[in-house]
């Protein structure tokens, strides 16, 4: 019986923090796992003062996949009925404030697509990537097959699918999963860093810029033009934006104040 609590959240700042919290079984992510991620990205969602969430594991997994040992005797009735993924595990789909997923060791399978979910991703050089899931009979299913190759195209996603190859930190940046790769050690200080100059703009700029770059992968160029273009325009009825040009015109840091 787990007596430690499936994640780790803090908040620093305008920064949180979650951790996943299952280092005995490499983070495997089962329900009250992502129950709790859920509750905290809801905790985030509705505190003004947080404008960036960063996901990370231990320095050896940020996790494993799903717990396999919690869904191995599912038949597909129970799948079904228990809605299995879509349940607990869509809260970062829908979540609006920008969210950084620092990988440490293994990312594979439910970690992988985990990792994928969050706006970016920054790798220490550890870092291993993979969708192994036809090792064990079946398919990534919490979105595996529609973002890896929206990320390293078809060619790529298609050899880690079928082959259950893991990709390392320096392939993943050249091919486009990565954003950036630190030293172990490092990974979270670095990230934290960026995190905290991120939170430290407009937090509704932010919630805008998320939702025109996501609007890329799910709408014809014009339209996705069409949408920047009004996002832009509302930009201007907002104090941040009045701030940001005045600062700038004065050469002096913008104080932004969410509105």
């Amino acid at each position: 019986m787990e007596h430690e609590p499936p994640i780790l959240f803090e908040k620093l700042e305008r920064v949180a923090l979650i951790r996943l919290n299952r280092p005995h079984v490499y983070n495997a992510l089962n329900d009250a796992l992502m129950d709790a991620l859920t509750e905290a990205l809801d905790d985030c969602a509705q505190d003004a003062q947080i404008n960036c969430v960063v996901i990370t594991g231990s320095a050896q997994a940020f996790a494993a996949g799903a717990d396999i040992s919690t869904i191995a005797k599912l038949n597909y009735q129970q799948a079904y009925k228990e809605d299995l993924i879509s349940r607990n595990w869509e809260r970062l789909r829908t979540f609006r404030k920008p969210v950084i997923a620092a990988v440490s060791g293994l990312a594979l399978g439910g970690g992988c697509e985990l990792a994928m979910m969050c706006d970016t991703i920054f790798a220490a050089e550890n870092a291993k990537f993979g969708l192994p899931e036809v090792k064990i009979g079946t398919i990534p299913g919490a979105g595996g097959t529609q973002r890896l190759p929206r990320s390293i195209g078809k060619a790529k996603a298609m050899d880690m699918c079928l082959t259950a190859r893991s990709m390392d930190a320096q392939e993943a940046e050249r091919s486009g999963l990565v954003a950036r790769i630190f030293p172990t050690a490092q990974l979270l200080e670095e990230t934290l860093k960026i995190a905290q100059t991120i939170a430290s703009y407009s937090q509704p700029i932010l919630m805008m810029m998320k939702e025109s770059v996501n609007r890329a992968f799910e709408s014809p160029l014009q339209e996705g033009i069409l949408f920047e273009r009004r996002s832009l325009h509302a930009a201007f009825a907002l104090h941040d934006q009045k701030e940001g040009m005045q600062a700038f015109l004065e050469k002096r840091p913008a104080v932004f104040k969410d509105c």
